[in-house]
């Protein structure tokens, strides 16, 4: 799934190319992906014929601000990442007009696109099809506990250490469980939260409550620290991730703990292990995460 630094890629790029653009039509062949509101007619109704002012991300989110107050969100879910460009619908199957990245396999489950002025397209490409579409009035969407429940930004200038404290105070739970937790961190899943915990030097089972402050704090320059530098890659395209082009990221070129299984660590030479928590994988230096 899109964390944090892809998520951010794919704003940065978006507010470069489709920024002041208007919403001339819309799209799909898998309606099921806008959950609000739930009739395409409407959806389409609350965003056709308007301008694109701004565009920001919250935590995963994907939040683009429309003239007349409407706000289109989108979360790309598990497999899905925003595209622009151009492409023709051909017995109701998009195909690319243009060449390089965008044929890419994994860049042709396109599901979704929205037309806009100046023949470009924004487009939706999801294989396992778990993308979420919802449209609104701003202040109607900002109420759904997509994003009334997220936690605090981890790249925000006011997310101090003291805060960042705070937010596991009386909490209880596994730190890498505690850590993708959106309602207390947004952004952080499973590829960030086993590369940051790795720096930190910290056991990912290692229990909340017993963290001692030079571990939080370790904990926090890490995560703000690999944030930067994946956004400077452009994200993470171990798995499905593109940007708005295509392209992959480069961030996995430097993993030191994720899907590293049987490697050694490059901090120690210990082979890194894998565990499994509340359904995920997990990964880690038995030896210098204590």
């Amino acid at each position: 799934m899109p964390e944090l630094p892809e998520v951010e890629t794919i704003v940065r790029d978006l507010k470069k190319k489709i920024v002041g653009r208007k919403i001339i039509d819309v799209w799909t062949d898998w309606p099921k992906t806008v959950k609000f509101p739930k009739k395409t007619d409407k959806f389409k109704r609350e965003i056709i014929g308007r301008k694109i002012e701004k565009i920001e991300r919250r935590g995963k989110n994907i939040l683009i601000f429309l003239s007349g107050g409407k706000l289109l969100l989108v979360h790309q879910k598990l497999t899905g990442h925003l595209l622009v460009g151009r492409w023709k619908i051909e017995d109701n199957i998009p195909r690319p007009l243009m060449t390089g990245a965008l044929e890419d396999k994994v860049n042709n489950y396109i599901h979704f696109i929205f037309f806009l002025d100046d023949k470009n397209q924004l487009a939706l490409s999801d294989l396992r099809k778990f993308a979420k579409i919802m449209a609104g009035a701003e202040d109607e969407i900002k109420k759904f506990p997509d994003l009334k429940n997220l936690g605090s930004e981890p790249l925000d200038k006011k997310f101090t250490f003291e805060r960042f404290k705070d937010r596991f105070s009386g909490k209880k739970g596994k730190i890498k469980q505690v850590l993708m937790n959106q309602e207390i961190i947004a952004g952080i899943g499973n590829i960030y939260s086993d590369e940051i915990l790795w720096q930190a030097g910290v056991h990912p089972l290692k229990e909340v409550q017993k963290l001692k402050e030079n571990e939080l704090k370790a904990i926090y320059r890490s995560m703000r620290d690999i944030f930067k530098k994946a956004i400077g890659l452009r994200g993470d395209s171990m798995s499905d991730f593109r940007d708005t082009a295509g392209r992959k990221g480069r961030y996995q070129e430097f993993h030191k703990a994720y899907q590293r299984t049987g490697e050694p660590c490059s901090r120690d030479g210990t082979t890194i292990k894998r565990f499994k928590l509340g359904g995920r994988s997990g990964h880690y230096c038995p030896t210098c995460q204590k």
